[in-house]
């Protein structure tokens, strides 16, 4: 029964996602019919057709795909670390720290730096905002820690952590001008504006990559889902394995938060839902989530940049108007 629960819901979800696809490279400014899609596609398309999917909608789109597979794979690793429903890297603070380590950067290039780089340039800005995550995430760790992971201790230095360094973040762009500041609350609202190959060739890789490596860990992380206590009778080195899928889970939020902003609640969405649907074990749990995150990615985006046309609303907003109701819901349900 389980097993064809996991199958109807992951056939459901493909449908859902194929939908959606099609939706998303048709609806702009220049709408393009489904049939106009597939030939393009198979490159047959016009030169208008080929500008709007080829060159803006296509890498915008699977720079979304990747962003919510990675925010959902950090946020289920989150939660089963701290064995806490409500950790998300959007709401604890280690996408905050890959903002402030990249808005930091961002404000503090100079006019060579794109001439003295070249193409290695746009690899800077990930590695700045994965290492800005990974020194949130050892502070919130070891404020957090002692006598053991506390998962109330570690939500609420989480939010501590996260409302300073976006304090810190509206401090440090209003010191620039205000074409900056405006450039900046864009990007930490979340948003895919500007997202090209150039994006596409680095993420897709990067998150395909690390998804594997926790989908190959499944085991380790159900019987992290246990007790400590039957976790070390079972023989798993808690503290490493604990740390090692911290890190996991901040390189994902980094690159995440490296090429589409701050989107928040995505992690803390996609888990639940996929958890209700199909049961708490990693192996189905995790894929389903990272479907229905892709699923909820695509529609907010689409519908951000092109309902208020010619404005484009940042997709991170649109995912926050549905989030915050969940996340209270949530916290009324914590015990």
């Amino acid at each position: 029964m389980k097993k064809n629960r996991f199958k109807i819901t992951v056939f459901v979800l493909v449908v859902l996602l194929l939908g959606f696809s099609v939706m998303y490279l048709s609806w702009g400014n220049y709408k393009i019919a489904p049939t106009g899609i597939i030939r393009t596609l198979l490159g047959e398309g016009t030169k208008l057709e080929n500008a709007a999917v080829l060159n803006l909608r296509l890498p915008r789109m699977l720079v979304g795909i990747s962003v919510g597979i990675a925010l959902s794979t950090a946020g289920a690793l989150l939660q089963t670390i701290t064995k806490n429903e409500l950790a998300d890297s959007g709401i604890i603070g280690i996408n905050a720290g890959a903002a402030v380590a990249a808005v930091i950067f961002i404000s503090l290039r100079t006019t060579n730096y794109y001439s003295v780089l070249g193409t290695l340039s746009v690899y800077v800005l990930p590695f700045m905002a994965i290492l800005g995550a990974g020194i949130s995430a050892f502070v919130i760790y070891f404020l957090s820690s002692s006598k053991g992971i506390r998962p109330r201790r570690l939500l609420l230095i989480g939010l501590g952590m996260n409302a300073g360094m976006n304090a810190f973040i509206t401090f440090f762009t209003f010191r620039g001008g205000v074409g900056d500041y405006n450039r900046v609350l864009i990007w930490i609202s979340g948003s895919l504006w500007g997202a090209g190959w150039s994006y596409a060739q680095i993420i897709i890789p990067l998150v395909t990559i690390l998804f594997s490596l926790v989908l190959l860990n499944y085991k380790k992380l159900d019987v992290l889902n246990l007790s400590d206590e039957h976790a070390i009778s079972l023989g798993l080195n808690l503290n490493k394995e604990r740390k090692k899928f911290l890190a996991y889970s901040v390189m994902l939020a980094g690159a995440a938060t490296a090429f589409a902003g701050n989107v928040g609640f995505i992690g803390l969405i996609s888990p639940n839902i996929a958890k209700k649907l199909v049961g708490p074990y990693h192996r189905n749990f995790l894929i389903i989530s990272a479907m229905i995150s892709v699923a909820i990615i695509l529609l907010a985006d689409a519908v951000s940049r092109n309902l208020f046309s010619p404005i484009e609303i940042p997709v991170g907003i649109a995912i926050s108007i549905f989030g915050v109701p969940y996340f209270i819901y949530l916290m009324m349900k914590e015990k």
